[in-house]
């Protein structure tokens, strides 16, 4: 068995003497490990950070078992990440939402939105949308997707400002008016493509990490014993705090 694919670094493990054991996010093989010899070298320790994107051949005597990978770095990110406290608590959090999804299912959906969010950590104004969209389309993909499209009480489609933190639907700001202290916000930029809008304000953010934490916590995390990974706590923190700097 083999193929050739465009993959991610999520992270990576020791394993023997020199090797470890790689785990990528692939363009069409899904989230798929395998065992990289010598990866513990001066030579491929650079290719082998969380974040990277490399071109991955993968090889086993049978699909079922572990594999081996040959890497080439393609985009080797880590060098700009460890600048900024917000990049390294971004593809930290970024790469245990991704270990989210199962093994060898494709999600190239997923994977296109990784590589966007993980080549703007530069732009702080544009990473946390990135990060909050993310989080947003992996509800979807993990089955739990919030229902944004249509007010939940009238089928309007324009201004919608909340969501009900019960069915994950939206509301719109009129019928959503006599019990909005009860709903959860929601900000235009979650229902918009990533650069299109205005910025969203700090207010914007905390309110759409409030919702897709929620929803994450709840459909996702706890019942697989899980909570939020403290890298996520961070990057919000560090995002609100860089951008009260360079406002």
């Amino acid at each position: 068995m083999e193929w050739t694919d465009d993959g991610i670094i999520l992270g990576v493990r020791r394993h023997g003497e020199g090797s470890v054991i790689a785990e990528l996010l692939t363009r069409e093989h899904g989230r798929h490990l395998g065992l990289v010899r010598g990866g513990t070298s001066a030579r491929m320790r650079p290719v082998l950070q969380p974040g990277n994107t490399v071109r991955a051949v993968w090889r086993a005597r049978l699909d079922e078992q572990l594999g081996t990978y040959a890497l080439e770095g393609l985009t080797l990110r880590a060098a700009g990440v460890l600048t900024s406290s917000h990049a390294v608590y971004g593809v930290t959090h970024l790469a245990s939402l991704a270990r989210l999804l199962p093994e060898r299912d494709p999600h190239e959906n997923i994977y296109e939105m990784l590589e966007g969010a993980l080549g703007d950590f530069d732009d702080v104004r544009h990473a946390a949308v990135h990060v909050a969209q993310f989080e947003l389309a992996m509800l979807t993909e993990l089955g739990f997707g919030l229902d944004l499209s249509t007010c939940a009480a009238t089928g309007a489609t324009e201004d919608l400002v909340y969501v009900s933190p019960k069915s994950g639907n939206a509301v719109s700001r009129s019928a959503g008016e006599p019990w909005r202290d009860k709903l959860l916000r929601l900000p235009a930029f979650l229902r918009e493509e990533v650069g299109t809008g205005g910025p969203p304000s700090d207010d914007d953010l905390r309110d759409a990490f409030m919702l897709t934490g929620m929803f994450l916590l709840r459909h996702v995390l706890e019942p697989r014993g899980q909570r939020h990974s403290d890298a996520r706590d961070g990057f919000i923190a560090s995002v609100l705090r860089r951008r009260r700097v360079v406002a």
